[in-house]
């Protein structure tokens, strides 16, 4: 397969346009990328371009086995140009991050269920939730915090002792 985006439109008798061109170099350069950062990194390539125009681009994409798209639960869309292959995505809770890991099973058990139902499968989306590295390390600095607090040496306990003995002799 021809690796020069252009070739590879003219191959498939898809038009070519700085528009389509921008959107996957876009893709191809951030691996999982929403439409809005995708429109955001076209615009500084190439200048104007509606998000109805990226939107546009990105199906037409998906449509012809260019690009992926992949809708995490409580996400917006994703999409990346890894496709063809039986790969899976890592997920964090915490800062939304996804990362490809490759199948541990191989291409085809993945896609074979215990009883398809009659389905003719062609894809199988497996996402694994966790947390990354970097929010369990921030999660870890934060407990280390909460647990030993530094001292406030603003505060004098004796005054705060005497607001309460004095409240005590009031009531």
């Amino acid at each position: 397969m021809t690796t020069d985006p252009a070739a590879l439109f003219r191959e498939r008798g898809i038009q070519v346009t700085a528009q389509r061109l921008a959107v996957l170099r876009a893709v191809s350069g951030q691996p999982h990328i929403t439409a809005d950062a995708v429109a955001d990194a076209v615009r500084i390539e190439i200048g104007a371009i509606s998000l109805q125009s990226v939107y546009d681009a990105l199906s037409m994409l998906v449509s012809e086995g260019l690009i992926r798209r992949i809708q995490p639960s409580g996400s917006p869309a994703r999409f990346e140009d890894r496709v063809g292959d039986n790969h899976h995505h890592l997920i964090c809770r915490v800062c939304g991050r996804v990362v490809d890991v490759d199948c541990a099973v191989g291409a085809v058990p993945c896609l074979t269920p215990r009883d398809d139902r009659g389905y003719q499968i062609d894809e199988a989306e497996v996402a694994y939730w966790g947390r990354c590295p970097a929010c369990i390390d921030r999660s870890r600095s934060k407990t280390t915090r909460t647990k030993n607090p530094p001292k406030d040496r603003t505060r004098n306990p004796r005054s705060n002792n005497r607001r309460v003995r004095r409240a005590s002799r009031r009531g």
